[in-house]
């Protein structure tokens, strides 16, 4: 399948908050208010949230530098910047992220209109969050936003800054807290109860994914996540391939995306266990890819707890090995999906190479860290009554 050849003729959508909401906007955003204010229940199968799969629990890991950046975040906030920014751990903006370029439901404080050091405070929370490789892959995919803005010649809207930066709960005095990242192409969500780390949902995308000119010329995005995607469907045989195979068209979107929390999608594809040892090599390796964007410690509990699991896990395919395709892993505690998209800003309609979105869950109601914080209040605080659509 060709690749698009040019930009589409129209003009960008708006990233900055509107002057008037009009009703067209208003419309555009009331179905993604309803879907964050229902309660919450996670992605599930049609036989439901399956309980017990998140106990609280000491990992061992070392988060001193991570409360202590998230400290030295707040302490330079004005209070202006502070009751704008920062938000209780049940606050229901939690599930307002969503990509995109428009200005819908956005919240927190921009990066763009920090200073350098305020803007280094802010992202000083992220990389002591995030594994060497997982922090430069979000900041390629943000410079990537530029890259775009440049080719539109509209770097107002579209640029590396763009992201709103949201703190919740209490790192100060030990608490639950985490923090958001939001903006086009990068939506991170991440949580921490004691040593525990949550990192999802979490959707990176790019268009384009290599930079060829610009400021950030040479950059490029997901390349391992497509590699391995396809090296792994191919080294399946037929039988296997028939397995794995689990639609004939790919999905118009990711199933489980943006204002998706209470998504129901049963297991399909291979599982693991169907695989030979050098399939299986290569299905772990793909999940590392995900599953090492959080630090290293986090990041070896996080694949112990998935290779517990490794019996449940499918790994399902929609596409053309030789052109664009979708795949995804799901087990009971991870829920992977990659797929190459149609042009949104690139003048095609159909599915290419150059627009990937991807995204991780946490099934079965560990998104946002809700099951953890469940337990945590269990054990520390008096039973209360959660409100719809907000994280307890």
């Amino acid at each position: 399948m060709g690749e698009p050849v040019g930009l589409r003729k129209r003009g960008n959508p708006p990233t900055r908050k509107p002057d008037t909401w009009t009703p067209d906007l208003l419309d555009k955003v009331a179905w993604r208010v309803d879907a964050a204010n229902e309660p919450f229940r996670g992605v599930a199968t049609s036989d439901g949230i399956r309980p017990g799969l998140f106990p609280r629990r000491a990992t061992g890991a070392d988060v001193s530098k991570v409360y202590r950046a998230a400290e030295d975040y707040l302490a330079g906030l004005t209070q202006d910047q502070l009751a704008e920014g920062r938000f209780p751990m049940d606050d229901v903006s939690w599930r307002h992220w969503n990509n995109g370029a428009r200005y819908f439901l956005r919240h927190g404080l921009l990066l763009e209109e920090f200073d350098d050091a305020g803007r280094e405070r802010a992202l000083a929370v992220v990389r002591e969050s995030l594994s060497a490789d997982g922090y430069r892959q979000m900041v390629d995919l943000m410079r990537l936003n530029r890259t775009i803005g440049e080719l539109c010649d509209n770097t107002h809207a579209l640029n590396e800054w763009l992201y709103w930066f949201s703190l919740y709960g209490d790192p100060e005095t030990g608490g639950p807290w985490g923090w958001q990242l939001d903006g086009h192409h990068v939506n991170i969500n991440c949580v921490f109860v004691g040593d525990q780390m949550v990192l999802t949902p979490s959707f990176l995308g790019a268009e384009p994914v290599i930079a060829g000119s610009g400021k950030y010329a040479g950059t490029t995005a997901f390349r391992g996540e497509e590699t391995l995607g396809h090296e792994l469907f191919t080294q399946l045989d037929g039988r296997q391939r028939d397995r794995a195979v689990i639609a004939d068209t790919m999905p118009a979107e990711l199933v489980v995306g943006a204002f998706r929390d209470n998504g129901e999608l049963d297991y399909q594809g291979l599982r693991l266990a169907e695989m030979s040892d050098g399939q299986r090599d290569t299905a772990l390796q793909l999940l590392g890819l995900y599953v090492n964007r959080a630090g290293d410690h986090h990041a070896r509990v996080r694949m112990e707890e998935v290779l517990a699991h490794e019996g449940d896990t499918h790994f399902g395919w929609a596409g053309d090995p030789d052109g664009t395709f979708y795949y995804r892993f799901h087990s009971p505690v991870i829920l992977v999906e990659f797929e190459h998209m149609a042009g949104v800003f690139f003048d095609n309609d159909y599915p290419s190479r150059r627009h990937i979105h991807t995204i991780v869950r946490t099934p079965n109601g560990n998104d946002f860290g809700i099951d953890l914080l469940r337990r945590h209040h269990e054990r520390h605080h008096k039973p209360r009554t959660a409100q719809p659509g907000r994280p307890s």
